[in-house]
């Protein structure tokens, strides 16, 4: 705390002028001691009565480089990863620990805490446990300089704690922004895959009722309705496959493989497999693999790595055209790994759906994706297991030329 100095030079002018004019006028010494003695008292009233309340102990080092007061329970508060506040009765900030610095960097010693965070259902809650002593947690957004997700609990301050009497409420604030997008993410998820098998099974249920009715005596109808519901369940058996697919990834990505895989070797017979849909597609499919990486895998998940790869630039890389699969050439924004990409020369994608590839359900065109028995999974099934081998996809794609989806991952040494 700073300290102000022009009233103590104040009460040395005029203690030492009155002490001054008794002495011209002869007064005896004491009658001058005990006139300075009250003015030092009546100054040190006034200086209590115009006291600032942010200072003379209701503010405390809030400065995570100043050395803070000694004690087990301040060491320990200074440790938490969350941001806390401690506040007065006057509604000051006696006290922030490091990490409330992170969301309020701008926060100084004896700010109000109303103009910390300008929300109305915050400040009210505080005020609730400043004035009336109340327990209370409430959730709030802000939306400055990013929209982000908070949850505070205000309680109150135990007597005798290392704060003091003047202190009243402490505030703890936890983020919950990702807690947030990871639940807005599932809502999504349950949202699309309802929406994805909703669309098939009403088409089934739409034939099995026509069959049932007016074509049920007409066996051209027939047929033509059973490959049309055969499709569609075959389109609902894929997307099941691919969402317990992806739902196993997850709950390994943590595992990271240790198993060693001579990736090429992997690679090819991915491509061996998916040899007999070229007259399907109408496309030559090319390899040029070099060296003789090994790289920790889970060999079965690689392989489905590379088959949905493959499989996509066969599929959306038009007719007549060529799909090669190649070793990477070393990058320097992937040392120690090795990759394999596999390049189409298809319509390519535009720059602003590169970003959202790998997110489920998401589909540079929708209808075509439906057409050619994609279920929206494959990339981002493709992106999870990439992910669970440490390792990194790259996206390039030109409007006109094709796309190249690269798989780098860690060489094994």
């Amino acid at each position: 705390m700073q300290t102000r100095l022009w009233p103590y030079i104040l009460l040395g002018v005029v203690t030492g002028g009155v002490a001054a004019i008794l002495r011209v006028l002869e007064e005896p010494f004491w009658i001058i001691f005990a006139s300075v003695l009250v003015l030092i008292v009546l100054f040190a009233l006034l200086q209590e009565a115009m006291r600032d309340p942010v200072e003379e102990g209701d503010v405390e080092a809030i400065e995570p480089t100043k050395p803070m007061p000694t004690g087990f329970g301040r060491a320990m508060l200074e440790q938490m990863p969350l941001p806390l506040l401690v506040i007065s009765r006057r509604g000051r900030v006696v006290y922030g620990n490091r990490a409330v610095k992170e969301i309020l960097p701008t926060l100084k010693a004896g700010d109000h805490f109303a103009s910390l965070l300008r929300v109305p259902v915050f400040v009210d809650a505080v005020n609730a446990a400043v004035t009336e002593g109340k327990n209370s947690k409430v959730s709030f957004t802000t939306a400055l300089p990013h929209e982000r997700y908070y949850e505070a609990s205000i309680g109150l301050m135990p007597a005798g704690s290392d704060f003091g009497d003047k202190v009243q409420a402490i505030v703890q604030i936890e983020d919950r922004t990702q807690d947030r997008r990871v639940e807005k993410m599932r809502s999504d998820f349950v949202a699309n895959a309802s929406h994805e098998l909703r669309t098939p099974l009403a088409s089934i249920l739409g034939y099995i009722e026509t069959l049932q009715g007016h074509a049920k005596d007409d066996p051209a109808a027939r047929e033509e309705f059973l490959k049309i519901m055969d499709k569609q369940a075959t389109r609902m058996q894929r997307l099941v496959d691919d969402l317990m697919s992806l739902s196993r990834i997850e709950l390994n990505e943590h595992i990271k493989p240790s198993d060693p895989c001579a990736l090429n070797e992997l690679v090819l017979e991915a491509a061996s497999a998916l040899l007999p849909l070229q007259k399907k597609y109408d496309v030559i499919l090319e390899t040029a693999l070099t060296g003789d990486p090994v790289v920790a895998a889970d060999r079965d998940q690689l392989n489905q790595v590379m088959v949905n790869l493959i499989d996509n630039a066969m599929k959306y890389g038009g007719s007549g055209t060529t799909v090669k699969v190649f070793t990477a050439p070393a990058d320097l924004r992937y040392a120690n790994m090795v990759g394999v990409t596999v390049a189409d020369q298809g319509s390519g994608i535009g720059p602003e759906h590169l970003h959202r590839l790998t997110e489920r359900f998401y589909r540079v065109n929708a209808k075509q994706s439906r057409n050619k028995g994609g279920t929206g999974l494959g990339l981002a099934i493709v992106k999870h297991i990439v992910n669970r081998h440490g390792g990194e996809l790259q996206i390039v794609s030109t409007l006109g030329e094709g796309s190249q989806f690269t798989v780098w991952l860690p060489e094994s040494v």
